[in-house]
């Protein structure tokens, strides 16, 4: 379109960020904050993929045993205190599935409300030790955000949803998703939480 003297109204650029995530890997959390810091002012959409490390029926991880407190102690912990984010082993146990959790994702995305989601979720279980595989601990934060707790239970019946999800996690699995989070920036695909100031670098050639 133009305006009455023939100038052309240019749209701004944005970029697409889109990251795989697992609401049971705590490194999630800590990569959250990473993209946000490293996209803050800038025009990117960030796209939150699933990813699911552990999905049924395969067993599930258990704090009490050897390898979740040792991972805690040697990498998480260290990299959440850098970071400053608060959070903590979750007590669950064994750790929930998170296909219900991915299902309510796109129910939050289609009210807008992913990020917020993604956030919620999040932290409801590395920071308030909740179990998100709960469908009412769902329904609780998707109220949260003041969205209609009950749209949920429509949502985990609709063969839509669960279409939709399996399709992005084969999508995943082509896209060579092996860790989360990962991270695309245009073609660009990093495994693991980038350094931010590597992110954003990226971010701005992307919008250039």
């Amino acid at each position: 379109m133009s305006d009455n003297l023939g100038t052309a109204t240019v749209t701004p650029a944005r970029t697409k960020i889109r990251v795989w995530i697992d609401f049971v890997c705590p490194y999630c959390l800590l990569g959250e904050q990473v993209i946000r810091a490293a996209s803050d002012g800038l025009d990117v959409d960030i796209v939150w993929m699933p990813f699911e490390l552990r999905p049924h029926p395969t067993p599930t991880l258990r704090p009490e045993d050897d390898y979740l407190p040792a991972a805690w102690k040697q990498g998480v912990y260290p990299a959440a205190e850098r970071l400053g984010v608060p959070m903590r082993l979750p007590t669950i146990s064994p750790q929930p599935y998170t296909r219900k959790a991915f299902l309510g994702l796109q129910y939050a995305v289609e009210q807008g409300q992913g990020d917020a989601y993604v956030d919620a979720v999040l932290r409801a279980f590395f920071q308030e030790d909740r179990d998100i595989g709960d469908t009412d601990v769902l329904k609780a934060i998707i109220g949260g955000l003041g969205l209609d707790p009950a749209a949920l239970d429509a949502v985990l019946a609709s063969p839509l949803h669960g279409e939709r999800h399996d399709a992005a996690l084969r999508q995943a699995q082509e896209a060579g998703i092996r860790a989360v989070p990962s991270v695309a920036v245009g073609d660009r695909l990093y495994s693991g939480t980038p350094q931010p100031e590597a992110l954003r670098a990226e971010i701005l050639r992307q919008l250039r």
